[in-house]
């Protein structure tokens, strides 16, 4: 949402060690992934409608207004914790950009993927983020 939102991932500490995906196991997990990081995208700009239209409203209308961005915030966090659960990380609500950790010459890499590309295109180092981001051709 805009500025500090109240819709913004959270961290999650795991209770076991991270997945490693190959580029093909994460490529195959796309049908799911887009499916979730589509909702993601939808319940965060609807937030972001809602806390301006909150910060708008009479006070009055607040109070339903501050329901429903409750119910959006419980919505986004259990699409955030079903797409944790595929073993991928949001990185941003926004534009809906992931990262799924993977492995490359015996170091960690992120598999980089956004909503609107039809497979994963995109690698960079753990520490170096989207604007590292290096064509996966590159990993051969």
């Amino acid at each position: 949402m805009a500025g500090s939102s109240s819709l913004t991932p959270k961290s999650v500490s795991p209770s076991r060690a991270p997945r490693r995906f190959t580029l093909d196991e994460a490529n195959r997990t796309m049908p799911l992934v887009k499916r979730i990081v589509g909702d993601i995208v939808k319940i965060q700009q609807r937030g972001a409608e809602l806390e301006i239209a909150l910060a708008a409203a009479p006070t009055r209308d607040q109070a339903a207004i501050q329901s429903e961005l409750g119910r959006a915030l419980e919505r986004f966090q259990a699409y955030v914790k079903e797409l944790s659960r595929v073993g991928c990380q949001l990185k941003d609500p926004k534009i809906g950009l992931i990262d799924f950790p993977g492995r490359h010459q015996d170091r960690d890499i992120s598999l980089c993927w956004k909503l609107g590309e039809d497979r994963i295109g995109y690698w960079h180092e753990v520490d170096a983020g989207y604007a590292g981001r290096q064509p996966v051709n590159a990993l051969v």
